[in-house]
């Protein structure tokens, strides 16, 4: 049995369907694999300069100002 044909929506080629093709399934491999590298870049340029320590400090201060706060 064939695979289905698609037509890439970025670069309007025709490309087959596979199983386990990595990306979108209304995209062909090669426009898919930069996107993901993108967006690994991404993840990596929005992590936060902290430390998780001082996150985790902050983070339970907040949490006590909420709950522990005395309403006047």
């Amino acid at each position: 049995m064939p695979f289905p044909i698609r037509v890439c929506v970025v670069c309007h080629e025709e490309f087959e369907l596979r199983p386990g093709k990595p990306g979108f399934a209304n995209r062909c491999p090669a426009c898919s694999e930069p996107e993901e590298k993108d967006a690994a870049a991404q993840d990596a340029a929005t992590v936060d300069p902290r430390s998780a320590k001082e996150i985790n400090a902050e983070r339970r201060k907040a949490m006590r100002d909420l709950l522990y706060r005395k309403d006047s």
